[in-house]
């Protein structure tokens, strides 16, 4: 009585696709609405929101600039590092066992036998010490006379100021707190072309 007839419902749904002006697009499912709303809610409004976007940003772009410096990529690299002389100059001291690795070992040692309350303890403490610093001296003399021949080898024409001082300071650090990080292991051999 009240219902349409089938030919009357088909005839409307037909008029209402054809209509001109239509929005051209399906209509979104609620999940990609939802979605959609949520990106526009993220956009930051106020000034703080902003600033605190920008922080965020800047933080993530500084971690992977970080982690690009570690992994020992050129374009990431400060001045100091980059270049064929610099790259061999930090395997070269990589490769090596250093005495400094043995420092930090030997300072708890010695604090433990100063403060045993014994003299001769404290004093063998002291001399030990003093052994480890010798040695340490001792090792960095060697590698620069043979950091150097390797460069004056292998770099014929490259300068080299400022290469002792590079290497001592690389080879005074602890391995793992070195920046880049080491790429070689201990006693590994070194390419002959750094290029």
């Amino acid at each position: 009585m009240f219902g349409r007839s089938k030919s009357q419902a088909t005839t409307s749904t037909a008029t209402v696709v054809e209509k001109p002006g239509g929005k051209g697009r399906p209509t979104p499912s609620r999940k990609e609405a939802e979605a959609a709303a949520k990106a526009r809610a993220k956009v930051p409004r106020t000034r703080r929101e902003q600033m605190l976007a920008e922080r965020g940003a800047r933080s993530e772009s500084s971690q992977s600039i970080r982690a690009a410096m570690k992994s020992g990529d050129e374009r990431y690299l400060m001045a100091r590092d980059k270049g064929p002389v610099r790259r061999f100059i930090r395997d070269f001291v990589d490769v090596r066992f250093s005495f400094v690795e043995l420092m930090v070992p030997m300072l708890v040692l010695t604090m433990l036998l100063g403060y045993s309350g014994n003299d001769s303890l404290a004093n063998m403490g002291n001399a030990i010490l003093l052994g480890t610093v010798l040695l340490v001296t001792l090792d960095i003399i060697l590698m620069r006379f043979r950091l150097r021949r390797e460069l004056v080898r292998r770099f014929p024409e490259e300068p080299l100021k400022g290469t002792t001082y590079y290497a001592v300071m690389r080879s005074l650090q602890m391995k793992f707190m070195r920046m880049p990080k080491a790429k070689v292991k201990i006693g590994q051999t070194l390419p002959e072309q750094y290029r």
